[in-house]
């Protein structure tokens, strides 16, 4: 299974390396776009080197090589992530400014029918951020705020991310065990008993 990756510049950088890390273990090609922001942002977040991220993926692209195979749509892959997106991207997609590889490659994502996964990543949302969300939500892209799920009890921030990226996989259609999945019955009977003392 072919995924393009883009990591864009916003805070979060590690949901994108997370990601890429349990896409690699599960096997998945990933074709993978750095913006300029983004090696930046990785620097300052993180301890990984851009050498080692470039490893996990099955190529990578300059986020300036506007003729890169993904900036075609007899370019085949099953879906796009973008891990994080920040506002810039939000925008340039909902607006057709296919300024560059990540813009481009998500264009054609959308024209193509294809799923397109962007893990949108500001607080608060201001009314222009959230009109580019619906306006893509409408055209079917996948909006997927990294907000981290309790009910699983994390332990670890690595929890977070597991229970983020098996979240991912889910959209895209990929088996995995990275979920702690709800057990809404079994939920549903503790309380009822609760209730009931």
């Amino acid at each position: 299974m072919k995924i393009v990756l883009a990591i864009s510049g916003a805070t979060g950088a590690l949901y994108g390396i997370k990601f890429l890390e349990e896409a690699k273990k599960a096997g998945l090609e990933i074709q993978l776009i750095l913006s300029d922001s983004a090696k930046k942002t990785i620097e300052l977040e993180t301890d990984y080197s851009l050498e080692v991220i470039n490893e996990l993926a099955s190529c990578q692209f300059s986020n300036s090589d506007i003729g890169a195979p993904p900036a075609s749509g007899s370019f085949l892959h099953q879906g796009m992530v973008i891990a994080p997106c920040s506002m810039k991207t939000l925008s340039a997609i909902a607006n057709g400014y296919a300024g560059n590889l990540i813009n481009r490659a998500a264009d054609v994502t959308i024209k193509e029918r294809r799923k397109l996964v962007m893990l949108v990543r500001e607080t608060p949302f201001s009314p222009i951020h959230l009109e580019n969300m619906l306006k893509l939500s409408r055209l079917g892209v996948v909006i997927m705020p990294p907000i981290p799920s309790f009910y699983n009890k994390p332990n670890t921030i690595d929890d977070i991310f597991r229970q983020m990226t098996g979240r991912i996989f889910d959209q895209l259609g990929i088996e995995n065990n990275l979920v702690n999945r709800w057990a809404a019955t079994a939920q549903r009977l503790t309380l009822t008993k609760e209730l009931a003392v």
